[in-house]
């Protein structure tokens, strides 16, 4: 088949255009067009008086060989590549040792399920709970319940994505395609087909509930285990710091597991597990992170705006941005996870601390967008250059925003006109506040360093000049948001191991190698086949 990019039709176009736009670019007549298929869509919103919808189409034609040499100059139509997944080794009838997967959120989710699929069976371990019973303790705690320290929007099976907009999509390097691989899971597991070709895919919450339970149907089918509430406290190594080996993991319980492979799927706010591994001589690194608040105005404004007349078109749906903002002091400010139609979530792990997060259901209904606006610290200019300096530089501002929240996790909040001035809210305007437990009105100046206070209020009102009205006085800015990455990377070769640690595979969000669902279950099929190759030639050897 031939591929086509970068077919552009207007927004209301028939449904005889697409036939039409390959015959014309192909210079070809109807009766050589076999069949086509649709593999993206996009749009252009740049002008929104004249909106495009942008396709890239699998066409089967009666000579492709001859189009594909009258072409051969033009990037836009070449070979459709072969996008199939393959798995890269079967586990042997036997299994000497089964290898272990910590963490079920997106990266140890897929992980999981890889392995399972080639034979080798995996033992998942997973502190928090099932993810029905997570999200009654997370809706609980949203209700003002107590804090479940292991059960929340970042413990539990399904990770902290599962309470997000289940985000598809993210500028990682695929070149093998395993991103289509996590598309066709999903879908299998329930997922709208659309999140096959739309070019900005999500999910939402309440279908990713459904979604991680089945896939973990398919894992115990195919042999794995799944033991949820059971928390690593301690690898068991042998050798020294400069070439350790894993023998086993010491567990919640005072139970012991033998093994020789671990997946390491943590998560971004598994500080406890990082301290416990730095104190344990697995090497560690401090990474960049980002600090700052979720900000939110009215749905239909940044519809309006972005949109225009078209605001309300059902193949657009509810309008998303994306901005940038590099400041004088050097700084750069940027959104972040923005949750159209969504909700700013209550994102605490840790009793005494306040974490804002933000997520949409699928349908993006909700009166309010909101997104993260952060500004990107480092180790070098902002914190001690220690491993672990980064967790406590969020821990410092999460208990700072829990205190000028009132103590009982409401978050602290403020305009976004009072913010520009510097001036204290005393009553909201316009845009209803949806994060819950509650907000507590202040000036969060106080909960974030000065150079990101001096950022952001040189960002807004440039965001503005692309977005018209998001410097509105009235709309709201809630903090504070501190877990957009993960603050530490654990170090790992090309084999995917710990550079360290022969049979640890850090992996995922919380060791540094991924960013959102899509690109933590990329990962996750990365380390799966390392470790699957790792097992066949370990075999091999012993033949």
């Amino acid at each position: 088949m031939l591929r086509l990019t970068d077919i552009k039709l207007p927004l209301d176009h028939d449904e005889q255009a697409l036939e039409l736009a390959i015959l014309t670019k192909l210079n070809i007549d109807k009766s050589q067009l076999i069949s086509f298929d649709l593999f993206k869509r996009g749009y252009d919103a740049r002008n929104n008086k004249n909106i495009q919808l942008i396709y890239t189409l699998d066409v089967e034609v009666k000579d492709q060989t001859a189009l594909l040499q009258q072409f051969e100059r033009d990037p836009r139509v070449r070979v459709t590549p072969d996008m199939r997944y393959k798995f890269v080794a079967q586990a042997p009838t036997e299994l000497k040792h089964r290898p272990v997967v910590v963490g079920l959120g997106p990266c140890g989710l897929f992980a999981a399920l890889i392995l399972a699929q080639m034979g080798f069976k995996p033992i998942v371990l997973e502190r928090g709970k099932a993810v029905r019973e997570r999200t009654k303790d997370t809706f609980g705690f949203w209700r003002k319940q107590p804090l479940n320290p292991e059960s929340n929007v970042q413990f539990g099976e399904g990770g902290a994505g599962t309470f997000s907009d289940g985000k598809l999509y993210s500028q990682v390097k695929d070149r093998k395609h395993y991103g289509r691989k996590v598309l066709h899971e999903f879908v299998a597991a329930g997922a709208p087909e659309e999140i096959m070709y739309v070019s900005k895919p999500h999910i939402g919450t309440f279908k990713l509930v459904n979604m991680v339970e089945k896939m973990r149907e398919q894992i115990i089918a195919l042999g794995g285990e799944i033991r949820f509430s059971t928390r690593v406290e301690k690898l068991d190594l042998e050798g020294d710091q400069s070439n350790y080996k894993i023998k086993g993991l010491h567990l919640s319980g005072d139970e012991y597991l033998s093994c020789k492979q671990v997946i390491l799927a943590v998560g971004h706010s598994a500080r406890d597990t990082f301290a416990s591994l730095y104190q344990q001589g697995v090497y560690i690194e401090a990474k960049p992170f980002s600090v700052g608040f979720r900000i939110e105005h009215e749905q239909s404004m940044i519809d309006q705006c972005r949109f225009g007349d078209n605001a309300g078109n059902p193949i657009l749906g509810a309008a998303d941005y994306k901005l940038v903002h590099h400041c004088k002091n050097g700084r750069t400010v940027y959104s972040f996870c923005m949750c159209p139609g969504g909700t700013v979530v209550a994102a605490a792990s840790e009793p005494g601390r306040v974490v804002t997060n933000g997520m949409s259901q699928y349908s993006r209904h909700e009166r309010n967008a909101n997104s993260a606006i952060v500004v990107g610290i480092t180790p070098e200019q902002d914190y001690p250059d220690h491993p672990l300096a980064g967790i406590e530089l969020q821990r410092q501002l999460e208990e700072l925003a829990f205190s000028a929240g009132g103590e009982n996790y409401h978050a602290p909040a403020q305009l976004i006109g009072d913010f520009l001035v510097g001036k204290p809210s005393a009553q909201l305007g316009d845009v209803s506040p949806s994060y819950t437990p509650g907000v507590t009105l202040t000036d969060l100046s106080k909960v974030v360093p000065d150079y990101v206070t001096q950022a952001i209020r040189e960002a807004i009102p440039a965001f503005d000049r692309q977005i018209n009205g998001f410097a509105k006085a009235d709309g709201l800015l809630t903090g504070v948001e501190t877990r957009t990455s993960s603050p530490i990377c654990i170090k790992r070769d090309e084999n995917y191991q710990s550079i360290n640690v022969q049979g640890l595979y850090p992996a995922g969000e919380g060791a540094g190698y991924a960013g959102g669902i899509w690109s933590a279950g990329i990962d996750g099929i990365r380390v799966a086949e390392a470790v699957a190759l790792a097992s066949q030639s370990q075999i091999n050897e012993t033949q």
